[in-house]
């Protein structure tokens, strides 16, 4: 079951993001406690294997990333303000890694779904260098979205389920820390 923060009514609107940022246990943390997102759904995208297992996609010959799939309430936070939670919460001049997770599947992906998502996209890259708000070149590809493949239920609401994990407790934990603190404004009740 995805992890959900309101329940969709029937003609309420909503919009859908997918993002790869590394380890989807960190995004899928982050992004469900945000004001706006109805759920997170961890997942995979970019690959050639349709439904890849999880063994699968970390040997890193799917050509899939570790992703999230995002449904949100654009009247509450727009597509933008993702991005910049998403572009603040994980490195994205680092190629095929985040921290001591490397290959493929930890890359840094936009899978955009439309022609305003990649514009978008467009600009919040060009403002990241503009700003200088890493040191690198942003390498995060912007790619159209063309599958998702739900993660194995395991992997669901994972640092929730699993918060004395020594990977929960020494990665996940200091990031959700930093963000909880950087964007508490936008954080849901």
């Amino acid at each position: 079951m995805p992890t959900s923060r309101e329940g969709v009514a029937s003609g309420e609107a909503h919009e859908t993001a997918t993002l790869a940022g590394g380890c989807f246990w960190c995004t899928e943390a982050i992004f469900s406690q945000l004001r706006g997102v109805r759920s997170v759904l961890p997942g995979y995208s970019g690959g050639s294997v349709p439904n890849p297992s999880y063994e699968q996609v970390c040997t890193g010959r799917t050509g899939h990333a570790e992703a999230v799939q995002i449904d949100f309430d654009p009247a509450v936070i727009s597509f933008h303000d993702l991005l910049l939670v998403f572009f603040s919460t994980h490195d994205p001049t680092t190629l095929n890694r985040q921290g001591h997770d490397v290959g493929t599947q930890y890359r840094s992906a936009v899978f955009y779904r439309s022609p305003q998502q990649l514009k978008t996209a467009q600009e919040v890259v060009k403002g990241i260098a503009a700003n200088r708000l890493w040191k690198g070149t942003v390498v995060t590809e912007l790619v159209p979205f063309q599958a998702f493949y739900p993660a194995e239920d395991y992997h669901r609401e994972y640092f929730r389920r699993n918060p004395t994990q020594t990977y929960c407790q020494m990665v996940i934990e200091p990031k959700v820390a930093k963000f909880r603190k950087q964007f508490v404004a936008q954080l849901s009740a």
